[in-house]
């Protein structure tokens, strides 16, 4: 199998998952409030449970993969096991049905968590098959750099097209056009599913045999760097949605270009490519530990170049280009990582527990978002923020806080947390003792 079948074919599949994940992230509270017709405390009540059990499920599926072992591997058969449910639940969810309102929300209740599950189910394995993809920690960073492109053109396409195609295939029928832009969609994804089982193949066993093992169990075959991995994930995910939320409200507020807000969204995402492109090359050249320490400094560069030059366009944009390249660098480093945490616990611990690293990293992946938002709401609630009128400047600067400030912070922590990585010095030591236990056991 060519190299770039294997990286492309594993890539894409987050290209699948994005295509929904993403519209998920941007566009569903607007389609559930003003679309399928509850109202707002409705919809962020159901979107907060359906996240708990959203986490559950992810835990589930990450033992379910560890206790997995068939001909095709350990994941890989559960990106053909998901494809269909997947799409059928993306589209189940953007249906609007002719109930009355409570029957709408307990319809709303039943496909969006389903459709949780059944991401669950094609995502976790994406997280857990690179250790079994390939054991040249090399070729590993191309197919983690490859995932983090195709996921954010999958984020661009979402922000760019979700939209016009509404309006397309709505014709003013907003229910018509987002159903039909949702079941292509979830069609799209099912394909790129099977594309990615065909074009994968799990070549590298775990160095132990197979065995019952409970919870417990897999849970000592964490190590502290396991927690490190989490917790950068953590502070990651919180960047992320505290910078992606607010870059509306400060962009419409504080420098007053609502105009902007198109070209910032898609510049925002696009301006990371560069880094994602270069990153297997300084992979090669620097430790995965002083790239993600860079990529901190990078974006606290830009991040202050917004605010000290914010009377200035050029300096703003130039900015965004600079956090761009910064927290796309953050994101590459970190997944690239998990093979490494995933390889030690085998190296350290003696245990194969890819499945629950992957849904432990879910779970605080999905505590971060949740928290990251309500952080949001917080603080510009104590700003006496109000929507749609002028705002005063405690609010002004609270907003700045929440865009300027606080992503700011979360970098230096990041950059703390990552200090104590230490897997890079032993990653040669981890390659020769699997490989002599893989020989042992075969």
């Amino acid at each position: 199998m060519s190299k770039w079948k294997k990286r492309i074919g594993y890539g894409i599949g987050d290209l699948g998952c994005n295509l929904v994940f993403s519209t998920m992230g941007s566009y569903l509270l607007f389609f559930y409030t003003d679309v399928f017709g509850i109202t707002a405390a409705v919809a962020g009540t159901l979107m907060l449970l359906t996240k708990i059990i959203d986490a559950f499920a992810d835990t589930g599926m990450g033992l379910l993969v560890d206790r997995t072992h068939t001909r095709w591997g350990q994941g890989r058969p559960y990106f053909i096991i998901g494809a269909i449910p997947f799409a059928v639940f993306t589209i189940m969810t953007f249906i609007v049905p002719d109930f009355s309102m409570t029957g709408k929300i307990i319809w709303a209740y039943v496909t969006y968590t389903l459709l949780n599950i059944a991401y669950s189910v094609v995502n976790i394995p994406l997280n857990t098959i690179v250790p079994r993809l390939t054991s040249d920690n090399h070729e590993r960073n191309w197919l983690v750099s490859t995932r983090m492109i195709c996921a954010l053109l999958g984020t661009a396409l979402v922000m760019s097209i979700t939209m016009p195609m509404v309006d397309f295939f709505g014709q003013g029928d907003e229910q018509r056009g987002y159903l039909i832009t949702m079941s292509i969609y979830g069609i799209m994804a099912l394909i790129i599913f099977v594309i990615t089982f065909m074009s994968t193949k799990e070549v590298v066993p775990p160095t132990i045999h197979p065995g019952k093992s409970s919870f417990k169990e897999d849970f000592k075959g964490l190590t502290g760097q396991a927690a490190i991995f989490f917790i950068v994930n953590f502070l990651y995910f919180a960047l992320f949605v505290i910078r992606n939320t607010t870059v509306i409200y400060y962009f419409t507020y504080n420098l007053n270009r609502q105009d902007w807000l198109t070209f910032v969204g898609l510049f925002g995402i696009l301006s990371g490519l560069p880094m994602l492109i270069i990153l297997p090359w300084l992979q090669k050249k620097m430790s995965k530990r002083n790239i993600l320490l860079l990529s901190t400094i990078i974006y606290i560069v830009g991040d202050l170049l917004i605010y000290f030059g914010k009377s200035s366009s050029f300096l703003v944009i130039a900015g965004l280009a600079i956090t761009g390249l910064g927290i796309y660098g953050i994101f590459g480093v970190t997944f690239a990582i998990q093979p490494d945490i995933i390889d030690y616990s085998e190296y350290k611990k003696n245990k194969s527990i890819s499945g629950m690293i992957a849904a432990i990293q879910g779970f605080f992946v999905k505590v971060s978002l949740g928290l990251g938002s309500f952080l949001i709401g917080v603080v510009l609630k104590m700003g006496g923020y109000v929507p749609n009128a002028t705002q005063n400047s405690t609010a002004l600067s609270y907003i700045e806080l929440c865009f300027i400030w606080v992503p700011l912070i979360i970098c230096l922590l990041i950059g703390i947390t990552m200090w104590f990585y230490k897997l890079d010095d032993q990653r040669a030591a981890m390659d020769v003792e699997l490989e002599r236990r893989r020989a042992l056991i075969q």
